[in-house]
């Protein structure tokens, strides 16, 4: 990963998510190269007694084995398994050691379709449409043909562009490796832009305290906002 992109990422993350929309971002991989335009992002801060303390995030209670790559440098990828079902994968953000990252909600398939779809397909019967396979986390994460493996991994610089999916063909073109992870900002950061508390988040986390979902309007990608499942407690 180049400069630019690094120092961007050390900023907080509620400050680059909404920076970051309308960008492609393009895994290369054996099985089939995905690229994907950011349309639904979530910030997440750091831990408690942080500058910036984030309950909703995994960061909130400190380093674990499992978030490490939270804290690791900026421009990394932190993968996780969640609900015992799906992935979700993150851009890290701020100096290391300090916790910080980037949901990818959904985006667009802007390249790979096939290998988004094939990999979609593996563990349901029915086709999702077209807006919809890359909508959600989990579904990102499989679209993308990303899991734990990819945890930990470094985030290539493609630059800025016009036509960020152009650039991602031609980054494809070039011939960078059989696999690797890289991004594509747009020129101009899209206009239209939703803010939102964070979807299905629990707790002060999940509240208009924290108005991290950032989301591009009235693009069918996005995910519908839900709030968190409130459990009820069991009475005798």
């Amino acid at each position: 990963m180049t400069a630019p992109l690094r120092e961007l990422l050390l900023a907080p993350a509620p400050d680059v998510a909404p920076r970051l929309l309308g960008s492609v971002l393009v895994c290369a991989r054996p099985g089939g190269t995905v690229a994907l335009r950011l349309t639904e992002l979530e910030a997440y801060g750091g831990q408690r007694g942080s500058d910036l303390p984030d309950p909703g995030a995994h960061t909130y209670r400190g380093r674990t084995a499992r978030n490490a790559s939270m804290f690791g440098p900026p421009g990394h990828i932190y993968v996780y398994f969640t609900y015992g079902l799906h992935h979700a994968v993150n851009f890290v953000c701020r100096p290391e050691g300090t916790g910080g990252g980037i949901l990818i909600r959904s985006g667009e398939v802007v390249l790979g379709a096939d290998a988004a779809l094939r990999r979609r397909l593996a563990n349901r019967s029915s086709q999702p449409a077209a807006a919809a396979l890359a909508r959600g986390p989990g579904n990102v994460a499989q679209a993308l043909g990303l899991d734990r493996d990819e945890d930990g991994a470094d985030l290539l610089d493609l630059g800025r562009a016009v036509d960020p999916a152009a650039r991602a063909r031609e980054a494809l073109a070039e011939g960078t490796g059989d696999a690797w992870t890289g991004l594509v900002r747009p020129e101009q950061a899209p206009g239209g832009v939703v803010v939102t508390a964070r979807t299905g988040v629990s707790g002060e986390g999940g509240t208009n305290a924290f108005p991290w979902r950032f989301a591009l309007a009235s693009d069918p990608t996005v995910s519908p906002y839900r709030r968190a499942t409130v459990k009820k407690r069991r009475t005798r």
